[in-house]
């Protein structure tokens, strides 16, 4: 998934026009990431926030050259969730929540719920493919659901290319069995 803007380099992270920029480019991406795994639209926008502030603070170790911005931001969004789901650092995420941040008011909750509703039919779809080991499945969905390329979901799991094609490979074959989710399913659940 390519970012709309088509600069030179890699983006500046480390001015607020640059990560405002890179925020606008990026934000319908890390939303619809945390959507499809999320469904409280309070939580997801919080999330999604909180987010956006790790990538603010870790601006600096952004480097352009190792892939895609996407990547980059996938890799700290499932840190993010998988930081929430095993309930770390609850206290420190409620202080970030509450600290500059305005309250969502019934648009932006009509919003998000709409969002999550368009979402449901993946995550009736997760829940069957919930039987792949974890590593399958995050390999599956970063680049079957989140359109990245085999490169770039290593970038972000932080594993080889050669590992994410060995998972992608174990996972598409293990759906193929019978009655379970074919990957046409998958594609229309995007």
């Amino acid at each position: 998934m390519q970012s709309p803007r088509h600069e030179t380099g890699p983006p500046d992270l480390t001015t607020p026009e640059g990560f405002g920029a890179f925020y606008e480019d990026h934000i319908d991406a890390v939303l619809g990431f945390v959507t499809r795994r999320v469904a409280d639209p309070h939580l997801a926008a919080n999330l999604t926030a909180d987010i956006f502030l790790a990538a603010m603070g870790s601006a600096g170790t952004y480097r352009g050259h190792r892939g895609a911005p996407v990547a980059w931001l996938f890799g700290i969004a499932r840190n993010i969730l998988s930081g929430h789901a095993r309930g770390r650092a609850r206290e420190s995420g409620a202080l970030a929540r509450l600290s500059g941040r305005r309250l969502l008011d019934d648009e932006d909750v009509a919003a998000l719920e709409e969002r999550i509703d368009a979402q449901r039919a993946f995550r009736d779809l997760a829940e069957r493919h919930a039987a792949l080991s974890e590593p399958l499945r995050a390999a599956l969905d970063l680049v079957v659901l989140d359109q990245l390329t085999p490169a770039e979901a290593a970038q972000a799991l932080g594993v080889t290319q050669a590992t994410v094609r060995v998972r992608l490979h174990r996972a598409r074959r293990a759906l193929r069995a019978p009655g379970s989710v074919n990957e046409s399913q998958l594609e229309a659940a995007r």
